[in-house]
């Protein structure tokens, strides 16, 4: 397949997917089309079944590059690898992230589709919070609807809260995670400012994969120093 052909597939299920998209994923080693003697790329369908992978993991999983390239080397291996025949003939490839997703997933692993705008019943509903904790959340800035919608992250806060809520855990009690979170986003800010105010896809590309990047390593970091405070607290 051509470039061409390949993004065609693609589209369906990736409507963001871009030609630039593509070849940043190849400059960054994640798939490895053939080239003709005249410099075409030629895509097999191995090479999009890998691409449907990274893809999968970047928007449904908001895996870093870094990851996903562990992942691809372990499916390289044949470790951990699923088949998941497709209509089109063209296998999805399933390996299990090698840590906690960041969107929910169902009992078999596969990602829950998040409508990219809730509505508060539906925030309540799919969260199983009650109002009123969901109104002290929003008073104490740890849920924000914008333009009158919710989106997936305030889902994700929504469910975690909801839980934490079951340990006694109130709104005023994450008041400080707000608080962390906010010097982070200054920090990393100014980290990807130079990639984003460079106008061009590969740019912009770059830049979201920093912005993936961070979080992943702020949320690796927050839990290892959870984890390790408490065992110390509790003389362990």
């Amino acid at each position: 397949m051509s470039i061409g052909e390949v993004l065609a597939h693609l589209r369906g299920e990736f409507p963001d997917i871009t030609i630039s998209k593509l070849r940043f994923l190849e400059a960054e080693g994640l798939v490895e089309p053939r080239r003709t003697a005249a410099g075409y790329r030629k895509y097999s369908p191995a090479d999009l079944s890998r691409l449907r992978f990274v893809l999968a993991a970047q928007r449904d999983h908001y895996l870093p590059l870094r990851v996903i390239r562990e992942q691809l080397a372990a499916l390289d291996r044949g470790d951990g690898v699923g088949v998941v025949d497709r209509a089109d003939g063209v296998g999805v490839v399933g390996l299990a992230p090698r840590r906690p997703a960041l969107v929910p997933v169902d009992d078999a692993g596969v990602p829950e589709r998040v409508d990219p705008r809730l509505t508060r019943d539906d925030l309540l509903a799919r969260s199983g919070l009650a109002d009123p904790l969901l109104a002290e959340l929003e008073e104490h800035g740890l849920i924000r609807a914008r333009h009158g919608w919710y989106d997936p992250d305030a889902l994700a806060v929504a469910r975690t809260a909801a839980q934490l809520a079951e340990y006694g855990l109130q709104a005023r009690h994450l008041r400080g995670y707000r608080a962390a979170a906010d010097r982070e986003v200054g920090l990393f800010a100014q980290l990807v400012a130079p990639l984003a105010r460079q106008n061009t896809p590969a740019a912009q590309a770059r830049a979201a994969e920093t912005v993936r990047e961070l979080a992943a390593l702020s949320q690796q970091l927050h839990a290892a120093l959870v984890r390790a405070g408490l065992r110390e607290t509790l003389g362990q």
